[in-house]
């Protein structure tokens, strides 16, 4: 990919309504979820209820509009996460340009509705991942 293209895909990617800044958060991948959840705690974070549980190696901390999930032994890198309400529309509008790299697609992105991802790569290779848990 040239230059020219990562920064068209950047551009493209932080200007789409699904790039929210109040609907997006971290997730980390974590070595120990206990020591992380602690530490977070410290800087203010709380578990958002519902999420988890941790016994599942993963939670959702907030603290205002931040937002973090911790997983341990789910991924390797940390990677930024969208939550939009319409990810199948974002997918395919993606899906059209040569230049984005897709890492994960799951089968639901084929269904009419109901929770979906996808998972591509930004021009530094870092990774970004669309996750509708929405019908």
């Amino acid at each position: 990919m040239n230059l020219q293209s990562k920064n068209n895909l950047y551009r493209y990617i932080m200007s789409t309504e699904s790039v929210n800044p109040n609907n997006h958060s971290l997730s980390l991948a974590v070595k120990d979820i206990h020591a992380s959840k602690a530490f977070y705690e410290k800087l203010g974070f709380t578990t958002v209820e519902g999420t988890g549980p941790i016994e599942h190696n993963w939670i959702i901390m907030e603290n205002g509009h931040s937002k973090i999930g911790l997983f341990q032994g789910m991924f390797e890198e940390n990677i930024i996460t969208f939550n939009p309400t319409d990810a199948r529309s974002e997918y395919k509008k993606l899906k059209k340009d040569d230049n984005v790299k897709f890492l994960m697609e799951s089968e639901s992105l084929q269904e009419e509705k109901g929770p979906c991802h996808f998972c591509i790569e930004d021009p530094d290779g870092n990774q970004i991942l669309f996750d509708q848990h929405n019908d």
